[in-house]
């Protein structure tokens, strides 16, 4: 098989407009041509009027050497690689070692325990939160009736964070072993759309998540793996190995009782802030490391479609429009679009009483009103929180309690008007964008909730953006705060066989161990630990 990537075809090109594109591009004859697969497809919309939807296919030819010859040094016809997973290792028949633990039912965690469980070694999988669908009614809680369970919410429960999310899947990560096509794969046998192995940027939505999760959870406890609910690790059991190097030999949990454990994934998210500081209290090297705050801002989708895709908006091989913006300011600090949801809300995700925290959400049809992104500011620890390695949790947390405050210290959200903020005054009403945030918002003065250099640098970057696409800076867009989980404050720190670097059989992992940033990166991590842990067990046997 060949594989042919760039091929442009007009948005509105009739099915039988493909095989002759890809004659003419290979400059073979359509008797040459035995058949083709879609593996992947995007557009061009640079040109509003004359928008391209871009494809690679995989084709079948009769003359296979012949093709890639006279392309040889064509960066765009290529043979269609492998990508098939196989495990490097197994479980040694007979095998009944301690079973590796993995902490956190998110994307990392659930694909180290697929991992784990697809090559025999029967994970027990830990997560101080509930069943996805217990957890989504405490969720529902917060958003309905602003009622925080603290240990079952937006963050910690199955699924992760990211079940309450755009269910994003596509990510930046350098990826030769094609290990995020075994997670579309997985997805997709999992009850995930087909388009998700073809669609340049794929996304699920929260719905379709819960679902998967549930059905990903059974294989795992199909192939022998076992999942605690509602079990929250307080401490770790360490020991000193003969060499004088520091091992861990079990885990504490919150009931009082031990797990004997010596191979475990930390795979616990970017707001486990409790375990973060355990760790650090035991001595497992912890480092800060840089992140963002901000705000979620809002538009009608409407404006991004028509800012975006101008008379080709709505088209339905287009969808809600996306968008991707950064600004370099004037006071040194970078101002940049994140996790942007076409079609969806603000949502509440704080994970701590007495704070306010955003993020944004929406469903496979992304068909809501209005489109939701976090707009942040780039932070590190050597010029913004210097005093550590949980400085950095510090910080957020101070700005969440400002945010909670000046919310109404309900759980509603702090908001600000574009103009008024741009003006450098509160507002007092909305305009003709309505805020999405439950259980609600309060408008307000954001800068009483957000470092003056983001407020400074989001007075200077939203008109830039408003040049770059249209009505983006209208005075009554509303900015709904505070974005402040945009990424783990700290890096908890392995080495090349992915342990701690001073903590054996350690295995931190994910969002929340400073190594991701999202569904699919998340999971990759995943699966690449779980492959470190295996190995490391069948070494030691």
């Amino acid at each position: 098989m060949i594989r042919l990537s760039g091929l442009s075809l007009a948005l509105d090109h009739a099915d039988d407009a493909i095989a002759p594109a890809i004659c003419q591009r290979l400059g073979i004859t359509p008797g040459d041509l035995r058949g083709w697969t879609l593996f992947k497809r995007g557009n061009d919309a640079r040109r509003r009027g004359a928008i391209q939807l871009v494809h690679t296919f995989d084709i079948d030819v009769t003359d296979e050497a012949g093709v890639l010859a006279r392309h040889a040094g064509d960066k765009d016809v290529r043979r269609t690689p492998d990508m098939s997973y196989r495990p490097p290792v197994a479980a040694p028949e007979g095998w009944s070692g301690l079973r590796p633990v993995v902490i956190g039912a998110g994307p990392c965690g659930l694909f180290a325990g697929l991992i784990l469980a697809q090559m025999g070694f029967r994970p027990i999988i830990l997560d101080r939160g509930k069943v996805v669908r217990q957890r989504t009614k405490d969720t529902w809680g917060l958003w309905r009736r602003a009622e925080l369970n603290p240990d079952s919410n937006v963050q910690f429960g199955e699924g992760g964070a990211g079940t309450f999310s755009d269910g994003k899947l596509y990510c930046r990560v350098k990826d030769p072993r094609f290990l995020g096509r075994k997670v579309l794969e997985e997805f997709v046998r999992a009850g995930a759309p087909d388009d998700i192995l073809w669609e340049a940027h794929p996304h699920i939505g929260t719905f379709r998540l819960v679902t998967m999760v549930e059905s990903l959870r059974a294989t795992i406890e199909g192939l022998g793996g076992e999942y605690r609910w509602q079990t929250r690790v307080d401490d770790l059991e360490l020991e000193r190995d003969a060499d004088g190097t520091r091992s861990l030999r079990g885990l504490h949990l919150h009931d009082g009782s031990f797990l004997e454990a010596d191979h475990v994934v930390l795979a616990v998210g970017h707001s486990a802030r409790p375990t973060f500081e355990m760790l650090h209290r035991r001595g497992v090297h912890v480092e800060a490391k840089p992140f963002s705050i901000g705000v979620r801002i809002e538009h009608p989708q409407s404006w991004i479609d028509q800012a975006r895709f101008g008379s080709c908006a709505n088209h339905p091989d287009l969808g809600a429009a996306a968008y991707s913006l950064a600004h370099h300011c004037a006071n040194g600090r970078t101002v940049y679009s994140f996790c942007m949801c076409p079609g969806g809300r603000v949502v509440a995700a704080t994970s701590e009483e007495g704070r306010v925290v955003t993020n944004g959400m929406s469903q496979y049809s992304r068909a809501e009103f209005n489109a939701n992104s976090g707009l942040v500011v780039a932070i590190d620890p050597a010029r913004d929180y210097p005093d550590g390695p949980l400085a950095g949790i510090a910080l957020q947390r101070h700005w969440e309690e400002k945010a909670f405050v000046a919310g109404g210290s309900t759980y509603h959200a702090p908001g600000q008007l574009v103009g008024d903020l741009i003006a450098g005054r509160p507002s007092t009403a909305i305009g003709a964008v309505v805020p999405s945030y439950k259980p609600g918002v309060r408008m307000t003065d954001l800068s009483q909730c957000l470092p003056p250099f983001v407020i400074e640098a989001f007075r200077e970057a939203l008109p830039v953006f408003g040049r770059k696409i249209a009505r983006y800076d209208h005075p009554d867009a509303v900015m709904t705060g505070v974005e402040t989980r945009t990424s783990s404050p700290i890096r908890i720190t392995r080495g090349a066989d992915f342990q701690s670097i001073n903590t054996r059989r350690l295995f931190p992992a994910g969002e929340g161990a400073g190594y991701a940033g999202g569904i699919l990166s998340a999971a990759i991590d995943g699966i690449k630990v779980a492959e470190a842990v295996a190995a490391s067990i069948v070494a030691a046997r």
